[in-house]
């Protein structure tokens, strides 16, 4: 029996993400830091469900763990080059002379 496909959600917190430039609330780096951690926590919970749930035979199908799973490295992936891209921007900033 196959289920319905479900739209990939959106990135939470997307609306809070100013232009450059623009003035910020204090925290505001903070807050969308937290809702990208929170979307990478929750899609490797979701796969890990996912697999558990396949694995004890509890009506998940293979594709479905599979799916969850490739969801999860891919989010964790996207996760850690956007942390390379941050760190390199803060070393760029530190080595900047005043």
């Amino acid at each position: 029996m196959t289920g319905p496909i479900s739209p990939i959600a959106s990135i939470p917190n997307l609306a809070a993400i100013q232009t450059p430039g623009s003035a910020s609330t204090p925290g505001a780096f903070q807050s969308v830091l937290n809702g990208a951690i929170q979307t990478i926590e929750g899609a490797s919970n979701d796969a890990g469900t996912a697999v558990q749930n396949f694995l004890t035979g509890q009506n998940e199908e293979l594709h479905t763990a599979a799916l969850a799973v490739q969801k999860a490295t891919i989010t964790f992936d996207l996760g850690l080059q956007v942390r390379n891209k941050v760190v390199e921007a803060y070393q760029q900033i530190m080595q900047m002379q005043m």
